[in-house]
């Protein structure tokens, strides 16, 4: 199986990072995790760090022009600074085509591990990967032949309440995509707006038909968004979580908007009404015979 992900045309695994040379954690847990290909920590031209991240990574470095990605990305704002993780997510597109990689998995720095959460019955029994070659080629296999824009994985949140939370029930798959990406040059698409881009991409793009698809079947664990200086935290701690999710809303008012969200600590978030947000897919056995 770790020859499949080997003999596709390109594949290789982007850490997106800012400020963090020195916690980009993911690195070391694809490696733990038993991935074993090609890995490129990418970061703009503007990183102040930008030195240490050449001591530590080398060749395994890619450097971006901020002002570059900026012309190919709609922020949905005017601020004058150019922050935010949005310019690398458009520009990693070209930059895989530049390095002669088809096939890719774009990643944030900050993951803690990657964790099985059904075993092969189906039945939801949560264990810790330790073979990623196989999980990635997995993804790319499933990716290449559902035409997706993008496929993700679930993360540790979604699982919250154990045996008993939605996202445990059943093998399943969600119309959204966060955090990872399986992407392709052959397939490109842009994420929007300076923060929340993810979520903009999903309901902006799966409006016009655009599938985004997350699989319940593997999540990822990361640290805690306003606990790790550095990457968006600074942007978090400055506009707020109301900013945040209203960048959504400015894209697809139609089906997004902003409310509490009820948890210990009640938060504003986005929520999205899925009914107004993207085109149905209907069983295979509801389509009408061709007369």
């Amino acid at each position: 199986m770790r020859k499949r992900i080997k003999t596709l045309s390109g594949f290789a695994v982007f850490i997106l990072s800012h400020r963090r040379a020195d916690r980009v954690i993911t690195y070391e847990t694809l490696r733990r995790s038993g991935y074993t290909g090609k890995i490129y920590v990418v970061i703009d031209d503007e990183d102040p760090t930008r030195a240490e991240y050449e001591k530590k990574f080398g060749a395994e470095l890619i450097v971006f022009s901020k002002k570059k990605a900026a012309e190919i990305t709609d922020v949905a704002d005017n601020a004058k600074e150019l922050r935010g993780v949005v310019y690398a997510r458009n520009m990693n597109f070209k930059i895989a085509e530049d390095l002669g990689i088809k096939h890719f998995i774009q990643l944030d720095d900050d993951y803690r591990h990657f964790q099985f959460r059904f075993d092969d019955k189906g039945q939801y029994c949560p264990m810790v990967s330790k073979n990623l070659d196989r999980v990635f080629a997995a993804l790319v296999r499933f990716y290449i032949s559902s035409g997706a824009a993008t496929v993700a994985i679930s993360q540790g949140g979604d699982f919250i309440g154990g045996s008993g939370s939605p996202f445990s029930d059943i093998l399943m798959l969600k119309r959204k995509a966060m955090n990872l990406f399986v992407c392709s040059t052959e397939r490109p698409f842009r994420f929007y707006g300076r923060i929340n881009e993810d979520t903009t991409a999903y309901v902006h793009l799966g409006s016009t038909g655009k599938l985004f698809f997350t699989s319940n079947q593997i999540s990822l664990e990361q640290t805690q968004t306003q606990a790790n200086a550095g990457g968006l935290t600074e942007i978090y701690l400055d506009s707020g979580t109301y900013v945040k999710s209203f960048y959504s809303v400015i894209f697809q008012p139609s089906c997004v908007k902003v409310k509490i969200l009820q948890s210990k600590n009640q938060r504003l978030h986005h929520s999205v009404a899925w009914k107004n947000a993207v085109p149905m897919i209907l069983r295979e056995q509801l389509r009408k015979p061709n007369k």
